[in-house]
């Protein structure tokens, strides 16, 4: 492990700035910045614009596309304006080039140095096949909403905010393989249930992209019931007309799959715990058993309020921060079952 120790805080410091990436996406998302930049380029967009000319050039190029001609046109829309919704998704995309840096530049010299061992290596060129097709995933975003309707599809939102977790979950499972080499009795009741808690978790975080990107979060603003004291709101009939569009683009839909799916991942999570008594576990086990009910159920509380205020910045913020630790404590929780 010794001899590992550079590379364990090198894969730790990519969760750190992955994380660091999905907050500024989500302030990015949530101050309704991500169309700001109508192009892309590696190497001259790395600093933003410098110069009042530079500014009035890329504010002119964003006056061409939907989102200004349809909604921020009307909106007293100053240069000032553009400005601050320009910084942060600029931010966003410069932390996705230092991201590639802290990948790249660390990964060569390792390679050079004989640092890591075959089985890493695998993992670490996984690891940089996912950072490219991140990449790809959030033009892929930001071109759906510079064409004709002024906001990113939730599908593309909700795959670029989900792959973001799931790369941030795998670097962290190549770095725990690297802290916890030892191997010993899996425990496969536990470790099955762990997996499908995992999975129920990754759909609930979908199911936060699709509310993000169809800002579902913005009505029903009731809790426990939906409105009008209905558990299963008459809007979900009306709003599409087969079930599959109901649950993947209605509004009301979504949001009844998001909240109806909290209660299950919460459940799962208790009967995990509860289940795992039988069992005798190890620190690392119970500790993240222990994290995962007390992260759960702050999770639960914060989406509830993220509902009943109509999701303010710094409550939507927070509940995606949340979310994230949720599924660490997941990972960790799940890697300690399985090795």
């Amino acid at each position: 492990m010794k001899k590992d120790k550079s590379v364990i805080i090198w894969l730790l410091s990519g969760c750190v700035l992955v994380f660091i990436m999905v907050v500024v996406g989500g302030i990015t998302r949530l101050t309704n910045s991500g169309l700001s930049m109508t192009d892309w380029h590696l190497v001259t967009d790395t600093l933003p614009p410098l110069t009042e000319a530079k500014w009035t050039a890329a504010f002119e190029e964003y006056k061409k596309f939907p989102e200004y001609q349809k909604i921020n046109i009307h909106n007293d829309f100053t240069i000032s304006d553009y400005k601050f919704i320009y910084f942060w998704e600029w931010f966003h995309r410069f932390i996705g080039r230092i991201i590639g840096l802290v990948f790249i530049i660390p990964f060569v010299y390792f390679l050079i140095k004989k640092r890591i061992d075959n089985e890493t290596l695998k993992k670490c060129f996984v690891l940089l096949g996912m950072g490219a097709l991140q990449g790809f995933f959030g033009w892929f975003m930001v071109k759906s909403g510079l064409v004709d309707n002024p906001d990113v599809s939730h599908f593309r939102l909700s795959l670029h905010l989900t792959f973001a977790f799931i790369t941030f979950a795998y670097t962290l499972w190549v770095a725990l393989d690297l802290i916890y080499p030892e191997r010993k009795e899996i425990v496969l009741p536990l470790r099955k249930l762990a997996r499908i808690t995992l999975v129920f978790l990754l759909i609930q975080i979908i199911y936060g992209g699709f509310v993000a990107g169809l800002n579902a979060g913005l009505i029903h603003n009731h809790w426990p019931l939906m409105s009008d004291g209905q558990f299963f709101h008459d809007s979900i009939l009306v709003e599409k007309d087969s079930w599959l569009l109901r649950f993947t683009e209605a509004k009301s839909g979504v949001q009844f799959v998001h909240r109806t799916m909290a209660y299950i991942v919460v459940g799962l999570i208790l009967f995990l715990y509860f289940k795992s008594k039988k069992h005798t576990l190890s620190k690392e086990q119970q500790n993240g058993l222990n994290a995962l009910v007390f992260i759960v159920f702050l999770q639960f509380t914060l989406g509830v309020f993220t509902l009943l205020y109509a999701v303010p910045l710094w409550l939507g913020l927070t509940h995606q921060i949340v979310a994230f630790f949720l599924l660490t404590a997941m990972t960790f929780t799940l890697h300690r079952f399985s090795k």
